[in-house]
């Protein structure tokens, strides 16, 4: 399957894109060279392999959470621009 560069204008106007003529030769080239890989993909035998969510492992880095000592309020609220002496103070959202 071969693209035309009508197929592309269409493409770049559902996209809202505006091409010169040169760009739009361009692309017309760059996207038949892409459905060329995806043709060579296709004719790849992939019965025996297991779908894939990653193409490479992905596991979690980040630490395990742990309870903890929870911050006392006077130096959970040290920083705070407005607060009262239990919380901090925001402007109303709603009236």
């Amino acid at each position: 399957m071969s693209l035309l560069n009508e197929d592309v204008a269409k493409v770049a106007i559902l996209a809202r894109l505006r091409l010169s003529p040169e760009e739009l030769q361009q692309f017309t080239g760059q996207l038949n060279t892409i459905v060329e890989f995806v043709a060579q993909l296709q004719e790849l035998d992939t019965k025996d392999v297991e779908p894939l969510a990653h193409g490479v492992e992905v596991r979690n880095v980040f630490r395990e959470d742990k309870r903890g000592e929870s911050l006392p309020r006077e130096a959970a609220l040290a920083n705070a621009p407005k607060r009262n002496a239990e919380s901090f103070l925001v402007p109303a959202v709603l009236d």
